[in-house]
């Protein structure tokens, strides 16, 4: 059975809508009910409101990333801004990285017009410098700070620097997609829960439940892509972890900081990341998940106590403290062979994702270029890198689960010897 997220769980039971009923007809069917579809769906309800739309979800809008993320509304992108530039030239580059800062406080903005308390707090992120190692890489890194500064925000220990940047904001995943699910159905879009898709084609999409056609399809379901009928190897689910403590005492966040809730992550090569819960607990994780053979996706993939038990201890190795944790849970988000995120339209199909795990502002973003590209509206969105960009597929196994299970552990080895 599936582990739900803190953010999940502190929602209490959840009433799934009603599934397909039947065949039947829409001008838009978007398939997955997370960021991406759903914030597809709000932006075409106001861009063209005259427009049937319809959002089909297997399980219940927020089951899978979108309700179990790390809760970092963040204006990162997986392809650094250099690469960016090199292949697209710096004005292209520097508009996608815009694009996405302004993403975080458009979140920011829909959510507070739309009455969603997801306990968005725009504070910022700082990634903390703890090695000599980490210090040689991050030094002449944009928003790069010294240590009394870095510690003033986040007081963990051996802090040598940080890199940090104001275009990040700590939310409250769950509360987020589950309003945003409300808000979009009061604009009149149908969603469907407990409604799995089989396959999709040009003006079809074949459910167990019903055949919707649709002049539009959108394909919105990131790391669970490779469920669907032909897209096995499209994006590769990589599942990440995390932990949520009990509430901390104010002695403890008196030395941890973090006051105005800045997310924080440090420079180690396997990525983790945390937040300070609008109710005062720590909120972490990371990767070190294995991949599952053959893209694979469980139920049972989202407990692995070893990496549960390596969260806790870095929480203490970075802090000090040992608190009961509270909540154990995890998830797959989905990586193209490339790490490039795209968006796009093509012969009536749309499609969004990839974003390796930095997804809760980029699919904001995404949603309104794709409500754009459907509608037709020209716009700045429409330009930028990701659009239309098609990441060459993974490698067939067992190729496949050799290759990225070997990169999981080299850069656990990469990790360790900075470490020593």
């Amino acid at each position: 059975m599936t582990v739900p997220s803190f953010w999940l769980h502190s929602l209490g039971p959840i009433t799934p809508r009603p599934p397909l009923a039947g065949d039947r007809t829409a001008d838009v069917a978007i398939v997955g009910g997370g960021y991406t579809g759903l914030w597809t769906a709000y932006y075409l309800a106001r861009l063209a409101p005259a427009l049937s739309v319809v959002v089909l979800e297997a399980e219940y809008c927020g089951f899978g990333a979108s309700g179990r993320n790390g809760g970092w509304a963040s204006g990162l992108f997986p392809v650094a801004e250099d690469k960016l530039s090199r292949r697209y030239g710096a004005d292209r580059a520097a508009a996608m990285h815009a694009a996405l800062a302004d993403a975080v406080d458009e979140v920011g903005r829909v959510t507070a017009a739309e009455g969603i308390d997801c306990h968005y707090a725009k504070g910022g992120t700082i990634s903390l410098v703890r090695s000599p190692a980490q210090l040689r890489r991050a030094y002449r890194t944009k928003g790069f700070v010294g240590a009394e500064e870095a510690r003033a925000i986040c007081g963990a220990s051996d802090v040598l620097g940080g890199v940090y940047s104001p275009d990040c904001a700590a939310l409250h995943p769950a509360r987020l997609v589950r309003g945003l699910a409300e808000a979009v159905a009061a604009r009149g879009v149908t969603i469907h829960e407990g409604t799995r898709v089989r396959r999709v084609a040009r003006g079809l999409v074949e459910t167990e439940r019903g055949t919707v056609r649709a002049g539009t399809v959108v394909r919105a379901l990131e790391g669970y892509t490779a469920r669907l009928a032909g897209h096995r190897r499209t994006l590769a689910p990589v599942y990440s972890l995390m932990i949520a403590t009990e509430p901390l005492p104010a002695a403890d966040w008196e030395r941890i900081g973090l006051r105005r809730r800045e997310t924080f992550t440090d420079e180690r090569h396997m990525i983790i990341y945390g937040q300070r819960t609008a109710d005062d607990r720590l909120a972490f994780g990371g990767r070190g998940a294995p991949y599952h053979f053959g893209s694979r996706v469980e139920p049972d993939f989202d407990r692995v106590p070893a990496v549960f038990d390596s969260l806790q201890a870095t929480l203490t190795e970075m802090f000090g403290i040992r608190p009961p944790i509270a909540h154990r849970w995890g998830g797959p988000l989905g990586i193209p062979r490339d790490w490039m995120p795209s968006v796009g339209l093509e012969d009536g199909i749309g499609w969004a994702g990839g974003y390796v795990g930095d997804g809760v502002a980029a699919a904001n973003l995404a949603g309104r270029t794709l409500a754009d590209l459907i509608s037709g509206t020209e716009s700045d969105r429409t330009a930028l890198p990701w659009v239309g960009h098609r990441s060459r597929l993974w490698e067939p196994e067992p190729i496949r689960w050799l290759g990225i299970n070997a990169a999981l552990r080299a850069t656990h080895l990469r990790d360790a010897l900075e470490r020593s």
